[in-house]
């Protein structure tokens, strides 16, 4: 059993700081790195990456839709053409700052609302997918297990990765549940790692209404914005161990 950890990274902004991320990246193989529309700047750009390499944790674009007040959650009408170029221009940021720092970018992950809207909008995963290929189309594509981002991707010709959640529940079709539900946010560790561990061993989620989903799960992602988000990570990354599941980077 074997799986890759992602995490948001780089989300503070001007002066205001989000997150631990030096501490996460200790136990992460994956960074989500904001790329200044939802949150993130150039200064915490630069830095973060600078961080990762310092890890040796796998740098990834995480664009979303321009919305600093919401953090990306909220969803804003573009067309499939404007959601393109908003991709173009956020990797393309990023690429920047690899680059300065000799690093490679390996994958793009779509953040909040633009994640989840191309979870079923065919138009909005296409558009996503086609930015990443004219961009570089050696980049992996990470996207909910199941959605039509993943399936655009492999249309388009990118190599996918299919992603699982550690801290939210499932509704019946795959879908994650929505923030604004009771019940959304997994907070007890033990609860998330047997389901982190189901998700890999068996490859099915029990949704909320306890039906048994099929899933895969290549990468897991945990969010690093809560109060306890280091320790989260740390218990799980203790409990995979011991269960023997192994922790790996892609793309190295």
């Amino acid at each position: 059993m074997i799986i890759d950890i992602n995490c948001d990274m780089g989300e503070s902004f001007g002066a205001y700081t989000f997150g631990a991320d030096e501490r996460l990246l200790e136990h992460i193989t994956s960074a989500n790195i904001a790329c200044g529309s939802h949150a993130g700047d150039p200064n915490v750009m630069d830095k973060t990456v600078g961080l990762a390499k310092k890890y040796h944790v796998a740098v990834g674009a995480h664009p979303g839709f321009p919305d600093i007040a919401g953090f990306g959650r909220r969803m804003i009408d573009f067309s499939a053409d404007e959601i393109y170029r908003l991709l173009v221009y956020q990797i393309g940021a990023l690429q920047a700052f690899c680059q300065i720092h000799d690093v490679k970018m390996q994958y793009v992950k779509p953040h909040g609302a633009l994640y989840n809207l191309a979870g079923f909008d065919r138009g909005a995963a296409d558009a996503i997918a086609s930015a990443v290929y004219d961009l570089d189309s050696n980049l992996m594509l990470y996207g909910l297990a199941g959605s039509e981002l993943l399936a655009a991707g492999r249309d388009r010709g990118l190599r996918v990765v299919s992603e699982v959640f550690a801290d939210r529940t499932y509704q019946p079709d795959g879908s994650l549940t929505p923030r604004r539900q009771a019940g959304a946010v997994i907070e007890d560790v033990d609860v998330a790692v047997k389901q982190v561990e189901r998700m890999i061993r068996d490859g099915v989620v029990e949704a909320v209404n306890g039906a048994l989903v099929q899933i895969e799960a290549d990468t897991v992602c945990v969010h690093g914005d809560g109060a306890h988000a280091v320790r989260f990570v740390e218990k799980l990354r203790e409990a995979l161990d011991a269960r023997g599941v192994e922790v790996v980077r892609f793309g190295v």
